[in-house]
């Protein structure tokens, strides 16, 4: 099984955090772990494709904003909250305290 890559936050530029959080699928997925806490990627896949939500959960691990660690055959995820706030403080609590786009819960 192939290792995920998690940068450490001091790596990770403030235009990755930005560009991840401009998908509406990406900011939705960032809602729930934030309401949620861990979850499975099928829990946060909402019906969409594998393949596409790969995609997705890559970005978001590029960009600092998840970590995903195996528990045997699932992936479970959590919101890299104490990071990023301390990286790039306020930031979460404004995008999390905007308004959900209608495709965010689609």
């Amino acid at each position: 099984m192939r290792t995920l890559r998690h940068p450490p936050l001091e790596e990770v530029a403030l235009g990755q955090v930005l560009y991840a959080l401009s998908d509406p699928v990406r900011l939705g997925v960032v809602r729930q772990l934030a309401r949620h806490g861990e979850a499975t990627c099928s829990a946060l896949d909402g019906g969409r494709p594998k393949s596409s939500m790969s995609h997705h959960f890559r970005v978001l691990r590029e960009a600092g904003l998840v970590r995903t660690r195996t528990d045997g055959p699932a992936h479970m995820n959590e919101l890299r909250r104490a990071e990023l706030d301390a990286r790039f403080p306020g930031l979460l609590a404004a995008v999390l305290a905007a308004e959900p786009e209608a495709a965010e819960t689609a």
